[in-house]
């Protein structure tokens, strides 16, 4: 199946897409704005499902891929009877310990893409934990309708205290170094934002367009961050000169790079907002900093 790009679609229908995603118009709303677009052939339903992740498109590491270990692990919650459920990778031939990353996932759980980037990780020679953000909630059910639905139910206080007890769940697994660091996407970058607040021994932390923390909260971070933003991304690109002026006044390490022309969610290979040039290059800064931060020299 051909892999539909963002330039396909007027900017204004990805823009509506994007508001749809993240909960500010409904289905039908989308689909009553998109009835203008639908010409030669397409309807409005066609255009929302060619909007949509397809995840057959997007596997760069196989679930079965014989340099890893894969499975799923449940971590005791500090909150409520509800274990945390999360997708644990590493690599099949570790001879030692290695470092450990966090995978915090968009606002629709624990899905297809979240899972593959976690064995990227792997195959890198991480160890990666993926928690579920919904399961208290019964977990990611396989639809990214339901999923998002489901996700507008959980406790979001509970939620954030589960990814805290992921950390260091993950801190300290035997195989891992006790060097962690996170990696989050869309909701989980902002989640990675709060946690660099939260937690001042997070080795690294990358957030892929995450909403940033208040300039009172950025004031308490201590870990060294990777931030990646998009120039159309205006609802989430708009509060960076903000943050970026909290964290100089608090001498607070940074990078950040702005990718001209790309929308939110272009790592996620799996609809047409991906851009392939941006998500190779932020993946390649994200692991050199992930190396560079979590690596000691006995390490490497």
């Amino acid at each position: 199946m051909e892999r539909k790009k963002a330039t396909d679609f007027p900017q204004e229908l990805l823009n509506l897409f994007d508001g749809y995603v993240h909960g500010e118009i409904t289905r039908r709303a989308f689909l009553d704005a998109a009835k203008k677009y639908a010409i030669g052939g397409l309807t409005a339903m066609s255009i929302w499902e060619s909007l949509r992740p397809n995840y057959a498109l997007a596997e760069q590491v196989a679930k079965d891929d014989k340099r890893l270990l894969t499975g799923y692990e449940s971590v005791p919650s500090p909150q409520g009877d509800t274990s945390i459920r999360g997708y644990y990778v590493r690599p099949a031939a570790a001879g030692k310990k290695l470092p450990g990353v966090l995978v915090i996932h968009e606002n629709r759980g624990l899905n297809p893409y979240i899972e593959d980037v976690a064995r990227r990780l792997g195959a890198e020679n991480f160890i990666a934990f993926a928690p579920d953000g919904l399961k208290s909630v019964g977990g990611y059910p396989g639809d990214e309708e339901k999923g998002a639905a489901l996700f507008k139910t959980v406790d979001p206080a509970k939620m954030f205290e589960d990814f805290v007890a992921a950390a260091a769940w993950l801190k300290a697994r035997p195989e891992c170094t006790g060097k962690i660091g996170a990696v989050g996407f869309c909701f989980g970058g902002g989640t990675v934002n709060n946690l660099a607040v939260r937690l001042p021994d997070l080795g690294a932390a990358v957030a892929f367009y995450g909403r940033q923390p208040s300039a009172e909260d950025a004031a308490k971070i201590k870990t060294p961050l990777l931030l990646h933003y998009a120039s159309l991304d205006t609802r989430i690109t708009d509060g960076w000169p903000a943050y970026e002026a909290a964290l100089k006044a608090n001498h607070v390490t940074y990078t950040a790079y702005i990718y001209d022309g790309v929308n939110h969610g272009f790592h996620n290979d799996t609809t047409p907002r991906y851009d392939e040039a941006a998500a190779k290059l932020a993946w390649q800064r994200t692991l050199e900093f992930l190396n560079r931060y979590l690596r000691s020299d006995s390490n490497q």
